[in-house]
């Protein structure tokens, strides 16, 4: 496949603060003028006080630190999100590549503790730098992970990077795939150059997010230190690639704290269809406006996940044929292990109900799907049809296709990934082989209809860069490959969250787990709980903590050739 190191903008760049310390990290290069430019100012922070379980805590604020040299610029008006309309943004030349550091007073000196590495993105959409650390707010450490990494005493990071709905300067679109993966390995850059002069170590970087933001953190976590991205880290100025456009610097991570990723978008569509189609889940839900499409599509599935060649915990393949039972006794698991977890915690009797409130409204649903053994605390059974029925009618299944939607059977308006591909210059791309040859809007630039080429046709020419703008965003490409994989990973997805098939997760679970890098794998199906994050966040700090002692002392660990 061909690098689509054009798809990258080149814009103007903005000063850089004075440094006060050295950048390090280097292995060995003479240092880089553009490195130079962005070494860290300890100085440049403002104090603000915060209440973390009821306690004043004091933090340093390092404002808006642009961790690229050549950030693109971003027009003043933006897509707002969610709701429609427009919002006006301040900082043009740097809001979309740009982070919010955050010390705590027990972190001042610390050259130990973790980085907790914030992604805020949504359905993939660019995301502009929020502050999620606040003068005078308060925090509960059991319910918020920004306060209970406060209180751990790490240094939270809240990173800005573009992605899809971004509008440039210029009136383009510089956000299409890999942008938001290659600034969050340009954010990782910033931190790993001035190591020695940033409280927390670069070698702790604990990467969290939530659905684009999971996926965003998957393939962070699964590509590191990877080639592939070298032309376009050169293009927007990050650090450690000199400039012979050589990497001097590391961009794998610690860890990555993930909640229903929505990630390997070029198979979405068909696991998604698949998952919905084998038992007829659109058809009993009454949500299945194009059955023939959805068919078609999900007919796909099968070889894919053939393709894949994974293997469940004992041993047995995962195929379409296997998948379901697998899915089931993720499931088995999800509730015995929230059964387990306290005494107090029930599911209620075949015929009773579930509770369960979304936007402020509480809604009965008859539990006809799962048969729990008070007596023993365990599952009996599962009716996987009546499940995937319960999952689907909380939420309208998505449209068909789910993920690439836009310029088939003439539509035009649908919120599908669809936008994060293609050049700068064109809205959208279709990047699935089903949309690309159902494409009829005329003069989109994509499909058949407009090129007169089929898809395998179209990415068989080398000058084709949609096809690497999947591979690029996908963790499932460079997890277990000789990229460098973060050893400790933290995955939920939720048991009623519908936006995405759960053989995602299930896939990405199973090929980690295959992965030699992988060290400390931590997967489940999250009870009852919907298309969210952070829902567990005392378990998943523990677990963060642990794996932090396991590693021991990053300044005295040993790195391979990353």
């Amino acid at each position: 496949m061909a690098i689509a190191g054009s798809l990258v903008l080149t814009a103007l760049a903005v000063p850089a603060s004075v440094a006060t310390a050295a950048p390090s990290g280097s292995r060995g290069h003479a240092a880089d003028p553009q490195d130079a430019a962005l070494a860290f100012d300890s100085t440049a922070y403002t104090t603000i006080t915060v209440a973390v379980d009821g306690r004043p805590m004091d933090v340093r604020w390092y404002k808006e630190i642009c961790y690229v040299a050549d950030p693109v610029a971003a027009a003043a008006r933006q897509p707002a999100d969610p709701g429609g309309g427009t919002t006006t943004i301040t900082d043009t030349a740097c809001g979309y590549q740009s982070m919010n550091v955050f010390v705590p007073e027990s972190a001042f000196g610390d050259r130990r503790t973790p980085v907790y590495f914030a992604v805020n993105n949504s359905g993939w959409k660019a995301s502009h730098l929020r502050a999620s650390v606040t003068d005078a707010a308060s925090y509960d450490s059991s319910t918020s992970n920004v306060g209970a990494a406060l209180k751990a005493g790490y240094v939270f990071v809240d990173v800005a990077n573009r992605s899809r709905g971004l509008v440039g300067a210029d009136g383009s679109s510089p956000g299409k795939a890999p942008a938001a993966v290659v600034d969050a390995k340009a954010a990782v850059r910033y931190l790993r150059l001035n190591d020695t002069a940033m409280p927390g170590s670069a070698e702790r970087i604990v990467v969290n997010g939530t659905s684009g933001g999971g996926a965003l953190a998957s393939v962070l976590g699964a590509s590191g230190n990877s080639g592939e991205y070298d032309p376009h880290l050169a293009a927007i100025g990050a650090a450690g690639i000199d400039a012979k456009g050589r990497s001097t610097l590391r961009d794998d991570v610690f860890a990555v704290n993930a909640y229903c990723p929505i990630t390997d978008l070029g198979n979405a569509d068909a696991a998604y269809e698949w998952l919905y189609d084998v038992l007829a889940t659109r058809d009993t839900t009454g949500s299945n406006p194009s059955p023939e499409d959805a068919a078609e599509i999900a007919a796909r599935f099968p070889a894919y996940e053939k393709s894949l060649g994974l293997r469940n915990p004992d041993g047995s393949r995962l195929t379409a044929a296997t998948m379901l039972d697998t899915i089931e006794e993720e499931v088995v698991r999800s509730a015995e292990t929230y059964l387990e977890a306290d005494p107090a915690h029930t599911i209620p009797p075949l015929g009773g109900t579930f509770e369960i409130t979304s936007r402020g409204t509480t809604t009965s649903y008859v539990n006809d799907w799962i048969d729990v053994d008070d007596a023993t605390r365990t599952v009996r059974s599962v009716d996987m049809a009546k499940y995937l029925a319960f999952v689907a009618t909380q939420a309208t299944l998505k449209t068909t296709p789910a993920f690439d939607a836009v310029g088939v059977d003439g539509n035009t308006t649908s919120g599908t990934e669809t936008d994060l591909f293609g050049p700068p210059s064109q809205k959208y791309m279709n990047y699935t082989e089903y949309s690309w040859n159902h494409n009829d809007v005329a003069g989109d630039g994509s499909g058949l209809d407009d090129t007169g080429l089929t898809w395998k046709q179209y990415t068989s020419r080398k000058s084709t860069t949609v096809d690497d703008q999947v591979h690029l965003i996908n963790p499932m490409d460079f997890v277990g490959t000789r990229a460098d994989t973060a050893p400790n990973w933290y995955v939920r997805h939720g048991t009623r969250d519908r936006d995405t098939s759960f053989t995602v997760s299930v896939n990405l679970d199973r090929a980690l787990a295959a992965d030699k890098q992988v060290e400390n794998l931590d997967y489940r199906l999250a009870w009852n709980q919907p298309h969210a994050g952070n829902y567990d966040v005392p378990e998943a700090m523990t677990w963060i903590a642990a794996a932090v002692r396991t590693a021991g002392d990053p300044l005295t660990g040993r790195h391979s050739s990353r």
